[in-house]
């Protein structure tokens, strides 16, 4: 099991240098099913995994001048806020309640990204907007122990209406706020497992350099098809395991 959760660490930092999210809707499950971490804990440390791989994986983007700087710390520092109070909440919730929610949330975010773009889309910038996003999604990353990724650049696509290589280089950017803003906020209710920790954070960032210099090649459109089956699918998979539990008891 060890073997195979180091494996899957290695496709966390694809997932993160291909689509700038998704790590967390590995993290959570690579921790929890694989190496047999609680699921506070393993949520915990999804956190730090993820937002110390989206700093790794964001300095490229940044020397590419991909990264929308205003949008991502905009929209970050409103998500940041709500991110550290949801987070505070997601201790009193029930553990399979919070995957449940996961999952939901998964499937809103991939059907957003699957569903066809009509034109080009306006760039919505304002300063309220962002906040407003922010704020919505900085709640649902604090609540499920998620980095965002797969509501952050679903949001920056859809709703501010950047391209997709602009959406997931800024989403690096709002994925480590918020990583790190929630771990602070859940880190002293849970005892977490260094070692466990270590081998995904190496295994993430190994990925992360192979997702990055895999992205280069990929045509936008195809890349915000990906991400999205890739969502819907893990969403399945979360969604299956944990009502397959609910109903045997």
């Amino acid at each position: 099991m060890v073997i195979l959760g180091a494996c899957a660490a290695v496709l966390i930092g694809i997932s993160l240098g291909l689509f700038g999210g998704g790590g967390s809707i590995l993290t959570v499950p690579t921790i929890h099913y694989l190496f047999g971490v609680e699921t506070h804990a393993a949520i915990t440390s999804s956190l730090l995994v993820v937002g110390v791989t989206s700093l790794f994986t964001l300095i490229p983007h940044l020397r590419a001048r991909r990264v929308r700087l205003r949008v991502g710390l905009v929209f970050g520092v409103a998500s940041m806020a709500s991110a550290y109070v949801a987070g505070s909440l997601s201790r009193h919730v029930a553990p399979a309640v919070l995957l449940i929610a996961f999952g939901g949330m998964m499937v809103v975010a991939a059907l957003a990204m699957l569903r066809p773009r009509r034109g080009p889309a306006a760039t919505r910038a304002s300063f309220g907007w962002l906040i407003a996003q922010g704020l919505i999604v900085g709640s649902i990353t604090g609540f499920v122990g998620a980095g965002g990724g797969f509501v952050i650049v679903p949001a920056l696509v859809v709703l501010v209406g950047l391209s997709m290589p602009e959406a997931v280089a800024t989403s690096l950017l709002v994925i480590a706020m918020n990583s790190f803003v929630a771990f602070g906020a859940t880190v002293g209710a849970v005892t977490l497992d260094p070692r466990v920790v270590a081998i995904v954070l190496a295994g993430a960032l190994l990925g992360s350099v192979v997702g990055g210099a895999v992205a280069k090649s990929i045509p936008a459109v195809r890349l915000r098809r990906w991400f999205g089956w890739f969502v819907l699918a893990m969403a399945i998979v979360i969604l299956g395991v944990e009502v397959s539990r609910w109903i045997t008891g």
